[in-house]
């Protein structure tokens, strides 16, 4: 779990790997990349959760492994980038199916908010809005992390390299543009 240094870097996280295994197939050649932003993300979570007195939570851990395992796998599942929807339902089925249901509604906030552009003020738990600034700190290559210190996110990047992850995303982007000029990122949210 976490690694010994100056910040608690989350190397190993059993339950987000199980979860990556079981859609290894579906993920392909995009499997490493896609495990390196799980990784990051849960990393820059699980430091923003530190500084909010989160980060000894054994439960905001399985919380934040869960949603970072499938906040973006329904681009991969149901080839589509209006993937929000079908990566909440995998979560929910996955979750349902390991006796884990408790974590089922806060998991499925945290997939449904995390490109959320404006702060998430709902009350569904604290993990949401850091999941949110997680994963905008990781999509901007960390230009976007308030509460991140550049040291935390160059040891992450350095330990979860992008494996060519922003290039698909952008590569993504580009034929959902083609395809719908009009609703080129349906997973925005103001």
């Amino acid at each position: 779990m976490p690694r010994a240094g100056n910040h608690r870097m989350l190397t190993n996280l059993p339950l987000l790997d199980e979860v990556l295994s079981h859609h290894a197939a579906q993920l392909g050649r995009d499997f490493e990349a896609y495990r390196n932003h799980a990784y990051r993300v849960a990393n820059f979570c699980w430091s923003l959760a530190g500084l909010n007195g989160l980060a000894d939570d054994h439960e905001a851990l399985r919380t934040i492994s869960l949603a970072a395992a499938f906040h973006d796998l329904g681009i991969w599942t149901d080839d589509t980038f209006d993937y929000l929807a079908p990566s909440q339902r995998l979560a929910r089925e996955w979750i349902s199916s390991h006796g884990g249901d408790k974590f089922a509604g806060e998991v499925g906030v945290m997939i449904c908010q995390h490109h959320k552009i404006t702060p998430y003020r709902g009350s569904e738990g604290g993990l949401v809005e850091m999941f949110r600034r997680a994963d905008w700190a990781d999509v901007s290559k960390g230009l976007v992390a308030p509460g991140l210190s550049r040291e935390l996110r160059r040891e992450v990047f350095d330990e979860f390299p992008d494996s060519g992850f922003h290039k698909r995303l952008l590569m993504l982007s580009y034929r959902r543009f083609l395809n719908h000029p009009l609703n080129p990122l349906p997973m925005l949210k103001l």
